[in-house]
């Protein structure tokens, strides 16, 4: 038998219940919730940025860096609304890699997804905590939402994943908006049929239940950028991108039309360093264009405490281990740099 059962891991009620969420904290995260929505949706102008580091691997730095977010939000909240990234599971190509806190809550120890799945919960409570920030993850793998649904306040669908019907159909039951990033080929219409997919109502086999979904109208899109066949990145945040996926939206005819623009990854050819020059041209061209400063609705970046990667085991606070990130000094700039810009 080439799949061995090692042994049972906690269930979502049974973590909710030892590591709960405060019921303070519950009616704050209503009020983020639909302060989100209301962006979406466009009953809000201010500017949704989804930022922080690759990947989230160490509960001290992780909150520190928050609570430095958390002090500029209060400075912004007229034009910005901040949503941390708290990724804590990461995709990997060739399955090789730190998968994530998850997998490894010790990235130089082996995993261990019983302490991994604890490590993940104490560190969003603790950030909720101290910053009363809200996170973005990554849903890499659809039957793990119940163990986070109540702390997450944006859900990303990575471009590995934007074709899987299992993900596309899941996320149809979360009450929380959900981007679709474009496949690695940069397909628009892949992007745009797995928000169809997930706007819809369904009904499927999900953690041993036949269930039934009510369809999730807050479903949107990511672009990242995309790869060519040579393994070329090709940029997909210029004016003329953004107006095709306007125009393709209209066709679609679907709910709360909205993109999110990831400034890394294939979008900067990850080249982490370009990302505040591709946020300056992304707000200039909503700016300039009614349609798309109702269309574009914010933007995702890689930051971090301290610029830059290293590699596991050099233990550097406040840097990743995955992909580099933007330090602070930057990230603070160009925080104050989109409110300014913003119109």
């Amino acid at each position: 038998m080439a799949m061995h059962y090692m042994r049972r891991v906690m269930s979502p009620e049974e973590l909710k219940d030892k590591y709960a969420l405060p019921n303070e904290h519950k009616e704050l995260k209503v009020k983020r919730d639909e302060q989100i929505s209301d962006i979406l949706t466009g009953k809000s102008d201010k500017f949704l940025v989804i930022i922080g580091p690759c990947s989230a691997d160490n509960e001290d730095a992780v909150c520190d860096y928050i609570s430095r977010l958390a002090k500029v939000q209060e400075k912004v909240e007229d034009k910005i609304l901040i949503v941390p990234r708290i990724y804590t599971n990461k995709p990997r190509t060739t399955g090789e890699g730190y998968k994530g806190i998850v997998h490894q809550p010790d990235p130089e120890k082996a995993p261990d997804i019983s302490e991994g799945i604890i490590a993940m919960r104490k560190m969003h409570l603790r950030s909720i905590a101290e910053s009363h920030l809200f996170a973005a993850d990554e849903m890499l793998y659809p039957e793990n939402w119940p163990y986070v649904e109540d702390i997450l306040s944006y859900v990303a669908v990575g471009a590995r994943s934007v074709e899987d019907q299992q993900h596309r159909i899941v996320i149809s039951g979360f009450d929380t908006p959900c981007g679709m990033k474009n496949p690695t080929s940069g397909d628009f219409s892949v992007m745009l049929n797995s928000c169809k997919a997930g706007q819809a109502s369904h009904t499927f086999l999900y953690r041993s239940y036949e269930v039934k979904t009510d369809g999730n109208p807050l479903a949107h899109t990511i672009l990242r950028g995309a790869v060519n066949k040579h393994g070329q990145s090709i940029p997909n945040y210029h004016y003329e991108d953004l107006i095709r996926l306007n125009n393709m939206y209209h066709e679609y005819n679907l709910k709360n039309p909205a993109v999110i623009i990831d400034t890394n990854h294939s979008n900067s050819n990850k080249q982490y360093a370009e990302q505040p020059r591709i946020v300056e041209e992304i707000l200039h061209s909503k700016n300039i264009s009614p349609e798309l400063n109702t269309l574009v609705k914010g933007i995702m970046v890689e930051s971090y405490i301290v610029e830059g990667r290293h590699n596991i085991g050099q233990h550097i606070y406040g840097q990743s281990i995955t992909d580099p990130c933007i330090g602070w000094e930057t990230t603070e700039k160009l925080l104050y740099t989109i409110a300014e810009k913003l119109k």
